[in-house]
């Protein structure tokens, strides 16, 4: 597939195309065939770059796999076959960025305990937890604007508007379980979240693509057996950083994980720039254990 997603490159005055869901048998001249047909239609259209693989938005498939080939898939990654990665250098394509993903055991050091005791006191900021999918509906919006706020000036970030919010949420809330959504408000506002799921690989392979009759029973089985809690997406807002609130969400999503039987955490995506997320990862005693890559090619 190639995409121009137009509202990105006006915010970044770029003129970059992307490619996305690249998949081909291990054959050079097929590879070189689709790649070859995206980068001239991209070309014809004034683009000077083509990235990838990177989907519509940042809540798309971001990276292929280049390293942790061995461990379990998440949902929102690519999970390729190794031979991708030649073809692609073979075309002319380099390292654009790399993401970082952290497994992290479910375990509280000290220090963060300090810190929680203390901010958890405090009338300022409001822990919100939840126990049944419907009281998390009037969270959505927030939560999903607060991205907006937040993620501008990640890499690949494009806004959502209140129609691409609508379909995100459509698209996970069936899968969302609210014991690991966590949110702090502060006024009433929404000003941090974080949002974890239970890993489904096994379920999903067992239900070969197919929901019914039973693939939904295998996947929530595989749910309740997993013992590795998939973090997809937190936030902090601007001015409330450094005060904690990273620390209070850990440690509730970590209490939550481990009463349900969970041993460990994936991080999910992690820019391999983003230095003070990845000290974090590592104070809680998390190991860098999968890489993600996206390509570039002038054009």
């Amino acid at each position: 597939m190639g995409i121009i997603n137009h509202r990105y490159n006006e915010q970044r005055k770029q003129k970059s195309a992307r490619f996305a869901y690249f998949e081909c048998w291990n054959d050079s001249e097929v590879a070189r065939a689709l790649l070859g047909y995206v980068e001239n239609w991209a070309r014809n259209r004034g683009m000077n770059k083509l990235v990838g693989p990177l989907g519509f938005n940042d809540q798309d498939p971001e990276g292929y796999l280049v390293e942790g080939f061995e461990f379990e898939p998440t949902l929102a990654t690519y999970y390729n076959f190794e031979y991708i990665i030649p073809i692609l250098e073979s075309n002319g394509y380099s390292k654009d960025m790399d993401y970082v993903v952290h497994r992290v055991p479910l375990e509280i050091p000290d220090v963060h305990k300090r810190i929680y005791n203390r901010i958890s006191t405090q009338k300022k900021y409001a822990l919100l937890e939840f126990r049944k999918r419907k009281d998390l509906r009037p969270y959505i919006l927030p939560v999903l604007s607060l991205m907006n706020e937040t993620f501008l000036d990640l890499y690949n970030y494009s806004p959502l508007d209140n129609e691409d919010m609508v379909i995100l949420a459509k698209k996970y809330m069936p899968i969302i379980d609210p014991r690991f959504v966590k949110v702090v408000q502060r006024e009433e506002q929404v000003v941090a979240f974080i949002i974890g799921i239970p890993n489904l690989s096994e379920g999903i392979r067992k239900s070969k693509g197919r929901l019914f009759p039973i693939g939904l029973f295998h996947i929530f089985r595989a749910a309740r057996n997993s013992r590795q809690l998939d973090i997809m997406v937190g936030a902090i807002k601007p001015e409330d950083r450094g005060k904690g609130l990273d620390v209070l969400l850990g440690i509730a999503i970590i209490n939550s994980g481990k009463e349900a039987g969970f041993e460990y955490a994936d991080s999910h995506h992690q820019l391999e720039t983003n230095t003070k997320i990845r000290a974090e990862m590592e104070k809680l005693g998390g190991q860098v254990y999968k890489r993600f890559r996206v390509f570039q090619k002038q054009l």
